[in-house]
């Protein structure tokens, strides 16, 4: 019957701290004769349950504890004329139902008793201004202290610098990227450059090609270059302008080709028609993407090939959403890579997309990075660290710091031996703790260790206090 007797226990426990007062006061507050004779006759009550009343000592038939002695109606009770009589002058921290009239231990737990006002034998627990709902301040003895660990640390002010580290990837710059194109339509007779990857400088040649247009507009040009010498020696000056504005034309034409002037000089001198003309790279750089075949017909829509000069590269990194507003624009930025160890590229943010990834719920960052020894590749997954620069503000240890859900405590620890919550605003999350906003200021104490513990012992005292306080308030509205 014990085991039955403690489960049944539990459960009552559980729907008086989940339920309202209201039973409690039901109880006490009963006014027929037959309740005011029990009450007259009994002298000890449970702590945990004041409902459960006894002539004599004994232990509690709900929780087992020991049954203390009621106080008499005129040691803080409201005399049965209705004046509520006044409060007592000390009180137990953890059992709110224990006071006395003088100093001394509690008889249940030991700890000493604490002096109490007027007001807060009279009303619910935690009516100071400031105060925290559902929490109130807790007295610890320093053998409690030890026996729970209770470390504290000061409130400073400190440079505040928030340092973000996440993933990126390693692009071509798009500023560097250059397609290959022909402006006439030929056939590929020759390859200089013919695989992928091969690193090609500015001005070397990457094909030669075969173009019956190229062919005719050479052999127009001959053709201008000589009516010019013979209309030249002409009388009428219309007539030796028409051929010097005939030979430019055809000259123009080739350049539009990007026949080099050299070439054009070549053909002037021998003055015979080349039949192929070599294509040539306009900037340095690798071949990331070939499509010229030996043989092939080219068109001038057709890309043969397309070259990336990577000694300067985009390292594009993942932020969440929530990291957004410290990232700024020429924001400094480190980048490691994993496969060489110890080795660090310097950039500086340049980007930040307008745009939020629908799957990964991040936005994409460009960083510029100086890549001249060319070790950092496309498509490599490097760690990019992110800093900048917040100032200079409050900041606790974030082991002091308890997220509720809905709001965040600290237990300021005073030079009395009290412990007070205190609901706190927090800003970005520091390696040295979290940024204070406001509820602390400088050189205040917070507890770093045992703060679940506290919090329990807080919400628990104050959940008393409120359950002893409710018949008060119930007789006296009556």
């Amino acid at each position: 019957m014990r085991i039955t007797t403690r489960t049944i226990t539990l459960l009552g426990v559980a729907l008086i701290l989940a339920g309202s007062s209201l039973p409690l006061s039901g109880c006490r507050s009963s006014s027929d004769d037959g309740g005011a004779a029990s009450a007259q006759q009994a002298s000890y009550h449970c702590p945990m349950h004041p409902t459960v009343v006894s002539d004599k000592p004994g232990d509690c038939p709900i929780c087992g504890m020991k049954l203390v002695p009621i106080e008499k109606p005129g040691s803080g009770a409201a005399p049965a004329g209705g004046a509520p009589a006044a409060a007592a002058k000390y009180q137990c921290p953890m059992h709110p139902t224990v006071v006395s009239d003088t100093p001394s231990d509690c008889p249940l737990c030991g700890m000493k008793l604490e002096p109490i006002s007027a007001s807060r034998a009279g009303g619910p627990a935690d009516a100071s201004p400031g105060a925290v709902a559902g929490r109130t301040t807790v007295s610890l003895t320093p053998e409690r202290r030890s026996l729970l660990g209770v470390r504290r640390a000061e409130v400073r002010h400190l440079p505040i610098s928030k340092r973000l580290r996440t993933v990126g990837r390693v692009v071509a710059d798009e500023r560097r990227l250059a397609h290959v194109h022909t402006k006439f339509e030929g056939y590929v007779e020759r390859l200089y450059v013919d695989f992928t990857g091969k690193l090609v400088k500015q001005g070397d040649p990457l094909l030669s090609i075969y173009s019956a247009e190229l062919v005719a507009t050479q052999q127009e040009y001959l053709l201008a270059m000589r009516a010019q010498q013979q209309l030249a020696t002409s009388q009428i000056p219309s007539v030796a302008q028409g051929g010097a504005s005939l030979l430019e034309a055809a000259r123009e034409r080739l350049r539009l080709w990007d026949i080099r002037a050299e070439d054009i000089a070549e053909i002037e001198r021998t003055g015979k028609v080349r039949r192929t003309f070599d294509l040539y790279a306009e900037v340095t750089g690798y071949v990331v993407q070939k499509t010229a075949v030996l043989g092939m017909r080219v068109m001038p829509a057709d890309t043969l090939f397309e070259l990336a000069d990577l000694s300067h590269v985009w390292v594009v990194a993942d932020v969440y959403d929530a990291d957004l507003p410290i990232i700024r624009l020429g924001m400094p930025a480190e980048v490691t890579a994993t496969y060489l160890p110890g080795r660090t590229w310097r950039g500086s943010v340049s980007n930040i997309a307008p745009t939020v990834e629908e799957m990964t719920r991040t936005v994409k960052v460009r960083i510029d990075v100086d890549n001249a020894g060319g070790a950092l590749k496309p498509d490599m997954f490097t760690q990019v660290e992110l800093r900048s620069d917040l100032g200079s503000g409050l900041v606790v240890p974030d082991s002091a710091v308890i997220d509720t859900g809905d709001r965040k405590l600290v237990f300021l620890d005073h030079a009395d031996g009290t412990i007070e919550p205190r609901e706190v605003e927090v800003g970005v999350k520091l390696p040295e703790g979290y940024q204070v906003l406001r509820g602390l200021s400088k050189g205040d104490r917070v507890v770093t260790s045992a703060n679940f513990l506290l919090d329990s012992e807080s919400s628990l005292k104050a959940a008393l206090a409120a359950l002893t306080s409710g018949p008060a308030g119930a007789g006296e509205k009556r």
